[in-house]
This record gives structure tokens, C-alpha cells and sequence, in this order.
């Protein structure tokens, strides 16, 4: 029971980590909740970002059931890049929030590839699911080489568990929102905790892959 342990706390940390500021966006979202634009649109536009962004990353898995595991934990340098580079960045992550939630605006999220393709789906469902993939880079790059790591069980595992975290991140936004304090504290000490969660999850994959060996460490 060890490893499923293992796998649920892995994949709890890669998806706080890669979508602390989705909550400062949700918060963006509900604090704008009126009668034409209601919480469910929110909450579903954010699943369908999400399993876009999902799709995205899983040849991640189907490579690493064909290549050694060895070489898959190489991948694991990417998150310890990202979050380096994140780690030394002097930018401001709320700055980042409002840039990407201008991605609202009508004409863009028309113009986007995930827009046409939900076209059916209200406006503002799939606006919210273009911003949620508009700012998924980072989570591509991250869950890319977890699934690679993954078999077919810890793989089933991680998905329950991120879509599982999803409602948790949606309900947690709907409360902050009333709260705009607390959202200056999470931006404020996010922009240091996150790039050592993203660190300690390249080196989690190196290890776990034995990588080492590629090297002559036993």
C-alpha cells in the first residue's frame, strides 16, 4: 500500500504546484459570477482546460513504455529547469494572473483552437477552459515526464487524483473570492514555495527511475 501512498502524494504536489495561480484565476472568474455568467460554467470550463491539457501531456506515457526507465527519469530535469527558472525569476506572479485573464477577451477566445472546438458548450464555459489552457504551459512540461514515469495503475491514479484536486481548487476559489486579502497572500509566497516543489519532483523522478545509473552509480 506503500506505493499508492507514494503515487497520491506525488501527484497531489505536481498539481499544487503547477496550478497555484489557476486559484488566483478562479478567484478572478467568481468574483465575476453574475446571472449570465454562473459558477457550474466555471467549474466545467475548468475541467475541459484541464483534460485538453492532460491530452497534451500523455505521449509522455506511451514513450515511456517504450524506452528504458532509465532514460524516461531524465525527463525528471524538466521540472528541476522550470522550477530553477522560477526560483531566480524576479517577475511578479500577480502580474502574470492579469495578464493571462485578459485572454477573456471575446475575440480571442473565439479565435482559439479549444473555442472552436467546444463551440457548443456556452461562451463561457469554454472561455474559461481557453484560459486554463492558455496558462498550462508549465503543466505540460511538468506532467509530461510524470506520466512517462508512470505504469498503467499510477497513471489511473494521478488522473483520479488531479481531477479530484480540481473540485477542491474550485471550491477553495469560490470561498477566497470573498476574500481578496488572502489572495495577496498566496501571490505574495507562492512565487518561492512552488519552484521547490517542482524541484523536488525532478529529483523524485530521477531517482524513482534510477537514472542514476546512467552515470556508473550503482
Amino acid at each position: 500500500m506503500g506505493w499508492i501512498a507514494q503515487a497520491i502524494i506525488t501527484a497531489a504536489a505536481a498539481f499544487v504546484a503547477t496550478n497555484i495561480d489557476d486559484i488566483l484565476i478562479l478567484m478572478l472568474f467568481f468574483a465575476q459570477a453574475n446571472t449570465t455568467f454562473r459558477p457550474h460554467h466555471i467549474v466545467i470550463g475548468q475541467y475541459l482546460g484541464f483534460v485538453a491539457l492532460i491530452l497534451a501531456s500523455l505521449p509522455g506515457f506511451f514513450g515511456g513504455m517504450l524506452i528504458s526507465q532509465e532514460w524516461i527519469g531524465l525527463l525528471g530535469i524538466l521540472p528541476i529547469i522550470i522550477g530553477t527558472k522560477q526560483l531566480l525569476s524576479s517577475e511578479d506572479d500577480e502580474a502574470d494572473v492579469q495578464g493571462v485573464a485578459c485572454e477573456l477577451e471575446p475575440a480571442l477566445i473565439k479565435r482559439s483552437f479549444l473555442g472552436r472546438l467546444v463551440n457548443l458548450i456556452d461562451p463561457q464555459t469554454y472561455g474559461v477552459a481557453a484560459v486554463t489552457v492558455a496558462n498550462g504551459g508549465d503543466n505540460i512540461g511538468i506532467y509530461v515526464p510524470l506520466f512517462a514515469s508512470s505504469n498503467l495503475v499510477t497513471l489511473g491514479i494521478t488522473l483520479s487524483v488531479f481531477f479530484a484536486l480540481i473540485a477542491v481548487w474550485c471550491g477553495i476559489a469560490y470561498r477566497l473570492a470573498r476574500f481578496p486579502a488572502i489572495a495577496h497572500v498566496l501571490t505574495r509566497y507562492s512565487h518561492w514555495l512552488v519552484p521547490f516543489i517542482l524541484i523536488g519532483l525532478g529529483l523524485y523522478i530521477l531517482i524513482e527511475n534510477q537514472t542514476y545509473r546512467l552515470f556508473g552509480f550503482a
